[in-house]
């Protein structure tokens, strides 16, 4: 990248971005994180080596790409003290904060991109959507997709879709867990201890997502594989249909993107 790369904000995913960029060979010496609190500071230094600071200003001065990395509930407040030209890239992760108002904040002409990542970027096996602001090049969407893939895949949708990415992805983790914990209660119930149902459903989860996405397969055609004639998982799934899984499922992540689009709108 050759160019230093800013966090403003040191929070969880501000840390697997870091982690991903130093396993890509992004040397410490590049990248550096503004952070208020001082133990925080201290912990990223130690375990990564990076430049920290508590000045927003300072950081943003001294970085070439600056990704925002902080609660959408204070972006108004950090972004109105940033000096911003054109020259620099913002990259922001806040879920909601529209590419719009991000430039509004920080001035005109100022090159925005917008990404939608999500928690299992911790494990460098994220999904992160991008969408790109008006001022963004080509260039920028390369570069911001760089970054992203060192912790995960990477997509680029238009940014009215962003919405729908945290309904599927950006929430999605949230849904696997809770069916992997359900899973694990029904082992239990039948007799398994509780490591020994979790390790299964867990594996299971990421057994299948590994098997779909490198087989290409219609998720509908590697679940009839497993679903044979008069068996037992063509009666489970009878029964997870009889009792609406499907639909429950598009209706949370429903209400998730309508739950999106309202807080973008504040």
């Amino acid at each position: 990248m050759e160019k230093r790369t800013g966090f403003i904000g040191g929070g969880n995913m501000a840390e697997a971005i870091i982690k991903g960029l130093l396993a890509g060979g992004v040397p410490a010496a590049e990248l550096a994180v503004s952070e208020p609190s001082e133990p925080r500071r201290k912990q990223l230094a130690e375990r990564y080596g990076v430049q920290v600071l508590s000045d927003n200003v300072a950081l943003c001065r001294m970085s070439d790409t600056v990704i925002l990395a902080v609660k959408p509930q204070v972006a108004s407040q950090v972004l109105s003290h940033l000096e911003a030209t054109p020259d620099k890239l913002f990259i922001s992760i806040m879920a909601g904060v529209k590419s719009a108002a991000i430039e509004g904040m920080l001035g005109a002409g100022v090159r925005v991109v917008r990404v939608m990542p999500n928690t299992p970027a911790l494990v460098l096996e994220g999904a992160s959507a991008i969408a790109r602001g008006y001022n963004a090049t080509e260039d920028d969407l390369v570069l911001a997709r760089r970054i992203f893939d060192l912790v995960g895949t990477t997509c680029v949708v238009e940014e009215k879709l962003l919405d729908a990415v945290t309904g599927v992805s950006g929430s999605g983790p949230a849904y696997v867990l809770t069916f992997i914990e359900a899973l694990s209660d029904a082992g239990v119930k039948h007799g398994l201890t509780r490591d020994v149902a979790t390790a299964l459903a867990a594996q299971t989860v990421y057994g299948t997502a590994k098997l779909l996405l490198e087989s290409h397969e219609h998720p509908a055609v590697l679940k009839s594989n497993v679903a044979s004639p008069g068996g037992t998982t063509i009666a489970a799934m009878h029964s997870l249909d009889r009792d609406g899984f499907r639909a429950a499922t598009i209706n949370a992540v429903d209400v998730c993107v309508a739950r999106s689009k309202e807080l973008g709108e504040k």
